[in-house]
């Protein structure tokens, strides 16, 4: 049986998808055979050109372009407004089918979120619908991005808050843009202490592999 995670940011912009990317190259190179999903994408012109392009080429998955990606729209809104600007909004029955046909092939599948959790990502008269219905229609756990520096207790904190009060379990955190120090040494101790989260790994820019066990990643996901 497959096994999933989801993957979220604290913010957008904050290297999710390049975060994503190492996930997936690590547990590539290590001998679990993983692969990789999102729902929805906005603000790109092609699926070559957007977050699910480069995690599928800079990963080594190389699938096809309908593996990887359910809807993309050209606006760089949220896919809410996306959909309501250019129409084909994200219908549930889609992801699940899409979602069940990748974890069919790779037992290992991580699904990358759009923006932070508190994403919508339909909002019309047929339909309401959030990240975190997906995330629980799938009944994936989450693992939390955030950047090293600072602002980011207060970030992730509120994230893992935010995702618990909605029956979602947080796996593990990881602390992108790392550079070391003080402050950062001391954001993993109070990120921890306060949601009970591991940071399971830090990544410097420009790493082409995470520095971490990859058993600690592989033991993140759950059955899908």
């Amino acid at each position: 049986m497959s096994k999933g995670l989801f993957i979220t940011g604290t913010d957008t912009d904050i290297g999710k998808t390049y975060v994503t990317a190492l996930i997936v190259k690590t547990l590539r190179k290590s001998g679990y055979d993983a692969g990789y999903y999102k729902a929805a994408i906005s603000g790109a012109p092609t699926v070559a050109a957007s977050d699910a392009g480069f995690v599928n080429k800079f990963a080594d998955i190389n699938e096809p372009e309908n593996m990887i990606l359910s809807y993309l729209y050209q606006h760089a809104v949220s896919p809410h407004l996306a959909a309501q600007m250019e129409g084909n909004p994200v219908e549930l029955p889609v992801v699940e089918k899409a979602w069940k046909r990748v974890t069919e092939k790779f037992p290992y599948v991580v699904m990358e979120g759009s923006g932070g959790i508190a994403c919508p990502i339909r909002r019309d008269e047929k339909a309401k619908i959030d990240l975190t219905d997906i995330i629980r229609m799938l009944k994936l756990p989450v693992l939390v991005i955030a950047d090293a520096g600072l602002g980011t207790i207060n970030h992730v904190v509120t994230t893992i808050e935010y995702t618990r009060a909605r029956g979602i379990p947080v796996k593990g955190v990881i602390l992108n843009n790392w550079e070391g120090g003080v402050m950062e040494e001391d954001n993993i101790k109070m990120i921890e202490e306060m949601s009970g989260v591991p940071v399971i790994a830090k990544v410097k820019r420009g790493d082409e592999i995470l520095t971490c066990d990859p058993k600690v990643l592989a033991d993140c996901f759950d059955e899908a």
